[in-house]
């Protein structure tokens, strides 16, 4: 067999890791003295033995153990005869053996590491053997791109299950945590503690986006959704900014935001971004209906904006498996601080899942946005869509009914936020005088129309309906629909 017909043959003339002096003086130390057992019971299993008899052996004892008994040479005795288990390695005999080859109870940590380590490398080779053979044609109906994202998801389950960082943490650790963050948030203009929004009201409300929560915006088509999106993560973007020039003038941002619009391009999101900044309409940057002065206008504040920490992934259709993957790396490479989707229903569960119904699927998709919020630490913003029972009401105000046909969307998601807009609905009500009766009843009901409208023009409605961690209620915001543009709302304009 030459090169060409074994692309591994370089890797399968060298062993597998394996350190089986290890083993053999971790399982001494276990049957010299069961305690040894806690230093390693939280991450070694019997199958990261390289030796199949020593992972054997390694379960016996683990059995004993837990189950409140003792595993010594002595006890293990009658049950390595019966099994069989020594007979390939030289019998009962073989025990003293091991015994032997304890240096000390005291090392069983770091004998189980190595054995752990070991197993990691072996399961690397795996990985390697696995993309190489797909990409020589193992697997035809894999293309190319769905093999890295494979790929990408076997390293990152590995990486997972690699992880060290559990267990418990000290009531006292957690006491300091929760005093440094309190502490941030006095310091902060406007006793923001998590990462601000840009949004006057809804920091007060909210004290920000805070890391490990996975938000929920939903809302109808037509009431702005991506807008108010892309409004909270620029004011996250900026905020990072602020933060990081209080030390240093210059500095490089502490951070960044991720976008993943599905539904936009990213060349659509940056027009959208461009026409809030500049109040130019989206839809005559679109027909090319622009002077020198407004082209002039772009390309200073697209200066201004360029160094913002925002990265838009415009992937569509991404699966949570490649999405989970890009923001490690994200976070590796630039540093995140917040996630943005653009929406959950245009996502598709991890590769290899099979959901068997549409919520089930929404509800992995739910489950896996909460899981990488917190294992890296970040809010996760996630756009949703409302159910069309909205419509069928004669108040259209969004409530938490209206996400139970989405999975567990309410249930996983620590806020769940509505965007409404009544402006959108009156919008569709005015009057037609071929429905009156005459002219001046035609005339009345325009005119209250008119007055209604007036009332609410240029004006939303963010209403969160669930917070874990705070209080629930509504927030008015000015929004401007020329320019997809949501803000603060002023009140005392808002009374008049």
């Amino acid at each position: 067999m030459n090169s060409i017909d074994s692309p591994l043959l370089g890797l399968s003339q060298r062993l597998p890791p394996s350190n089986p002096q290890a083993e053999q003086a971790l399982l001494g130390a276990l049957l010299a003295n069961n305690k040894a057992y806690d230093r390693v019971a939280e991450f070694l299993a019997p199958e990261h033995f390289a030796d199949p008899i020593h992972g054997r052996i390694y379960r016996a004892i683990q059995r004993r153990i837990e189950a409140g008994q003792l595993a010594s040479p002595v006890t293990m005795r009658g049950e390595f005869e019966h099994s069989g288990v020594l007979d390939e390695v030289g019998g009962v005999a073989y025990l003293g053996q091991l015994l032997t080859a304890m240096v000390g109870i005291i090392n069983a940590g770091e004998y189980g590491r190595a054995i752990y380590d070991a197993w990691l490398r072996r399961q690397l080779i795996d990985i390697g053997e696995t993309v190489v053979n797909n990409a020589f044609g193992a697997e035809p109906e894999l293309d190319g791109t769905k093999q890295i994202e494979a790929a990408e998801q076997s390293l990152f389950d590995l990486a997972t299950s690699a992880s060290d960082n559990g267990g418990f943490l000290s009531f006292e650790q957690a006491l300091i945590q929760s005093i440094q963050a309190a502490d941030r948030a006095m310091k902060r203009t406007g006793h923001v503690s998590g990462l601000a929004t840009g949004l006057r009201d809804l920091d007060a409300k909210m004290g920000g986006l805070h890391a490990s929560d996975l938000l929920v915006l939903a809302g109808r088509p037509g009431m702005g959704k991506t807008a108010l999106a892309i409004k909270i993560a620029f004011g996250a973007a900026r905020a990072l900014v602020r933060d990081g020039k209080r030390n240093d003038p210059n500095p490089p941002a502490k951070g960044s935001v991720a976008i993943f619009s599905l539904e936009m391009s990213a060349e659509q999101l940056a027009t959208r971004l461009l026409s809030e900044e500049t109040r130019v309409s989206s839809d005559r940057i679109r027909r090319g209906d622009i002077g020198q002065r407004d082209f002039d206008k772009f390309v200073q504040v697209s200066r201004e904006i360029a160094t913002l920490p925002i990265h838009i992934d415009d992937t569509p259709a991404i699966t949570l498996s490649a999405m989970r993957t890009r923001c490690r790396r994200l976070k590796r490479t630039h540093g995140l601080s917040l996630v943005v989707v653009d929406y959950l229903q245009l996502m598709r569960p991890a590769m290899g899942t099979r959901p068997e119904t549409r919520v089930l699927e929404i509800s992995q998709i739910t489950q896996g946005l909460k899981a990488i919020a917190k294992e890296l630490a970040v809010p996760v913003l996630a756009l949703s869509q409302l159910s069309r029972a909205v419509e069928n009401r004669e108040d259209k105000r969004p409530q938490l009914s209206d996400l139970r046909e989405s999975g567990t969307i309410e249930q996983d998601a620590d806020v769940v936020m509505f965007v409404y807009r009544d402006e959108y609905y009156l919008q569709q009500r005015i009057p037609k005088q071929i429905a009156f009766e005459n002219e001046a009843k035609f005339e009345d009901a325009l005119q209250k129309w008119n007055a209604d409208m007036d009332k609410v023009h240029n004006k939303a409605e963010l209403i969160i309906e669930k917070q874990r961690h705070g209080p629930t209620g509504k927030i008015d915001l000015f929004f401007e629909a020329e320019f997809t543009r949501f803000a603060d709302l002023d009140q005392m304009h808002a009374a008049d």
